[in-house]
């Protein structure tokens, strides 16, 4: 079932070009629906014929000639109608005639959106200014139109081919494109009499004869009472203007076309008697005609002076309304700021009540919640007072409990000297269980003590993995190397390497337990605690460890045992043994945080330079122990200082350094990094060696006698100073502090109850070693510690 049309009506007259850009958008805005289009045609009225000097009255052209002018402007019609069908295509399209001319178009239009039931019209704004109907105006035509018409009625307003809208603002209507543009305001016609009123209020009788007077006979004294006389003549005079100019112009385009056709011309074959005769009479015809010109002329200078007089009387009434509007303007601004700043004072002053009100609620609330916390703060205070009581009494007891402890640290040092000397003989005996020379392990072994390589238990330093393994063999902790053959080592260089460190035996070198050829591993002792250098410099620490630094005291014996293992290869025999590469990441410490160097030169050799490389590498390692830093320009940045600038770059980890200590040090330093400037012969590893145990001597003494104090006050505990002879197997590795009720965990390494049972009891269930996941979460008391 096809769907039935709608009917679009469109109003269209005047230029074909605007009818065509009018038809187009209805095309176009309709174009996915079916349309069928009425064209609304205005017929010209029958009272006026268009000609070559434009509308002229019918009356005034022959009925011959009007007949003829009318079916050439017919013919015009038809042709542009046919077009305007064509135009349309497959649109249907009709013609409807519209042949009312009584009243104005505005009306007229209204009637038929009523008559007809339009639902949907389009008009443009030309057809309005062309229509030569009775009309109020193209702006209120439209506007009328717009607010007459039916509500079942939609209206399209179209100016050059686009949509235009009709929009109410203060009593006035606007006429926009799409974009905003006002196209047309509308304004309401105000006649002249009305106009008068509005320019006169003050107006009585009028008088019916105007003074010829010219303007510069008249003075600005007398203005209102002329106006008051002259009013009523100048609104007739007005009037007459209005209807003379279409009178004139009718009477003009009359006289012109009724003498172009109504006078024959003269004919050439008439007597000369005749001819003569008739000139005569066209001569006194033209006499006439020039002595009417002559009167009209006159007219027109008696009306051109009237004219300059009412001219000048309205000039001079509309300078004087203007400045009683400008008067009135600026009083009514006058007034507007007045209200303006009155109502700027109410809103503040009612603002100030609000926010007054608001801040007496905000102070009651904070006056009640003072009120509770007063209350509570009693009941606190008082509570205070009583735990109080109880911490001081809780102090007492704890002051006897510390000098208890006191008395009993000299006896704990002297047990510590000797499990000391207990663990280095049972490590000695272990050692010598396994057989160091030429003890050479099978590849199952090895596998087995390494967990076959795995990656857990493979040996981190600074973050980085290395080539090192921990192990376990015959329960004892070892570290397996492997040598690659990618790093040029021949199996001939590895085992002359082997053979090398198997005869080396000195309590601060690292001690070769075994090796496996097939592997290309040599198996050393495991140091717990790491290299020198991930001890020495926290930032360089894996996040596993907990770092607490190393007291001045500790760094002194460190920096004494790597000098005594180092002085030892120097004086080895047959030939002297160089290092070759002396740094902090090639002394590991061990869990008593006793030194030992490790991976030096590839077989023996002598050579005086390599000598004195690690006599100033020794020095550098000086400096660092010194002030915790390594990096370029420590050197000379240290070695020029005195001792008050010694103490600025002083490392504050290990506590408050004895000054004549640490200058000693740094003096030592000096010599191993400038020999040349310091010393008049050369400087031998035994001469430092013999500088190291004084500085050790003194050191050791400061801390047996309790001279130096101030040491444990940089510390985390009270017993700072004997932190560095407990061995480490005695220390929580959470609390990093001697434990009182030590328990075994999953991971085999004890820890104190309460900081294991936190640890466990925050969500963890890795080791706070490994940080591999725990088999399980129970806790073994470990009685032997």
């Amino acid at each position: 079932m096809e769907t039935q049309a709608e009917k679009v009506y469109v109003f269209i007259e005047g230029d074909p070009h605007d009818g065509f850009r009018t038809l187009k958008w209805v095309l176009k805005k309709w174009s996915s629906q079916p349309i069928s289009i009425v064209i609304l045609l205005a017929a010209n009225p029958k009272d006026y014929v268009y000609t070559y000097f434009g509308k002229l009255p019918a009356s005034s052209v022959s009925d011959a000639k009007l007949e003829l002018l009318r079916k050439s402007e017919q013919e015009k019609i038809d042709k542009t109608l046919l077009d305007y069908k064509e135009f349309c295509g497959k649109v249907k399209s009709e013609i409807l005639n519209v042949e009312r001319y009584d009243e104005p178009i505005h009306k007229i239009i209204v009637e038929l959106i009523s008559g007809l039931r339009i639902t949907k019209l389009v008009m443009g704004i030309s057809f309005m200014k062309s229509s030569s109907w009775k009309s109020r105006g193209v702006s209120n035509s439209s506007y009328h139109v717009h607010r007459q018409k039916p509500d079942f009625c939609e209206l399209f307003l179209i100016c050059e081919g686009k949509l235009v809208l009709v929009r109410e603002e203060n009593g006035e209507g606007f006429i926009e494109d799409g974009q905003g543009t006002m196209v047309a305001k509308v304004r309401e016609k105000v006649r002249f009499k009305g106009w008068l009123g509005k320019m006169f209020p003050e107006n009585g009788s009028f008088s019916e004869k105007s003074p010829r007077c010219s303007p510069s006979s008249s003075t600005s004294n007398d203005l209102p009472g002329q106006w008051a006389k002259n009013a009523g003549e100048i609104e007739n005079y007005f009037q007459l203007l209005l209807s003379s100019n279409l009178d004139e112009d009718g009477e003009v385009a009359h006289d012109v076309l009724q003498n172009s056709t109504t006078e024959p011309d003269i004919p050439e074959n008439l007597p000369a008697a005749e001819k003569i005769a008739a000139l005569k009479i066209k001569l006194g015809k033209t006499r006439e005609a020039i002595q009417m010109k002559r009167k009209e002329a006159k007219e027109n200078v008696e009306k051109h002076t009237k004219a300059e007089w009412a001219i000048f009387l309205c000039t001079s009434r509309a300078e004087e309304l203007e400045a009683r509007i400008s008067e009135e303007r600026t009083n009514r601004m006058g007034l507007e700021k007045d209200l303006y700043t009155a109502k700027e004072e109410l809103h503040e002053i009612q603002s100030e009540v609000v926010e007054r009100k608001s801040k007496l609620n905000s102070i009651l609330e904070l006056q009640q919640e003072l009120s509770n916390k007063l209350q509570s703060s009693s009941l606190a205070k008082s509570h205070a007072e009583v735990q109080l009581e109880k911490a001081v009494r809780t102090r007492a007891s704890m002051v006897q409990e510390i000098e208890e402890f006191r008395r009993q640290r000299d006896v704990v040092q002297r047990r510590i000297e000797f499990c000391k000397e207990k663990d280095a003989i049972g490590e000695a005996a272990k050692s010598g269980d396994l057989g160091f020379s030429y003890r050479e392990f099978t590849v199952d072994e090895i596998r087995v003590a390494s967990d076959d390589f795995s990656e857990r238990l493979r040996v981190k330093s600074a973050g980085d993995l290395t080539n090192v393994y921990k192990g376990r063999i015959k329960h004892i902790a070892v570290a397996i190397k492997l040598f690659d053959s990618a790093n040029g080592l021949s199996q001939e260089a590895f085992q002359a390497k082997v053979k090398l460190l198997s005869h080396i035996r000195h309590p601060h070198i690292v001690a070769v337990l075994g090796f496996c050829s097939e592997l290309r591993c040599i198996v050393y002792e495991y140091m717990h605690n790491g290299c020198l250098r991930d001890t020495l410099f926290p930032a360089q620490r894996s996040s596993g460890r907990r770092n607490h630094g190393l007291n001045w005291h500790t760094r002194i014996r460190i920096a004494a045992e790597v000098c005594s293992g180092l002085g030892f290869l120097h004086l080895a025999q047959p030939r002297p043994i160089a290092h070759g590469n002396l740094n902090s990441s090639k002394i590991l410490i061990d869990r008593n945080n006793a030194a030992k160097i490790h991976d030096f030169g590839e077989g023996w050799h002598y050579d005086k330079a390599d000598m004195s490389s690690d006599v100033r590498a020794f020095g550098s390692l000086l400096l660092q122990l010194l002030t915790g830093r390594d990096r370029a320009g420590l050197v000379e940045e240290v070695t020029l200082m005195d001792q008050a600038s010694l103490t600025t770059v002083l490392d504050h980890m290990a506590g408050e350094w004895p000054l004549d200590l640490a200058m000693h040090l740094l003096r030592i330093a000096r010599w191993c990094l400038f020999p040349n400037d310091w010393l008049d012969t050369g400087l031998s590893m035994a001469t430092v060696m013999r500088e190291m145990d004084k500085v050790r001597k003194e050191a050791d003494d400061l801390v047996s006698g309790g001279e130096h104090a101030a040491m444990a006050a940089e510390g985390s505990v009270d017993m700072e100073d004997s932190v560095n002879v407990v061995p480490s197997v005695f220390f929580c590795p959470i609390l990093q502090d001697v434990m009182k009720n030590p328990h075994i965990a999953a991971d085999g390494f004890s820890y104190e109850l309460e900081a294991i049972e936190e640890w466990l009891g925050t969500g963890h269930d890795t080791s706070p070693m490994t940080n591999l996941k725990l088999k399980h979460k129970q806790l073994t008391p470990n009685h032997t510690l």
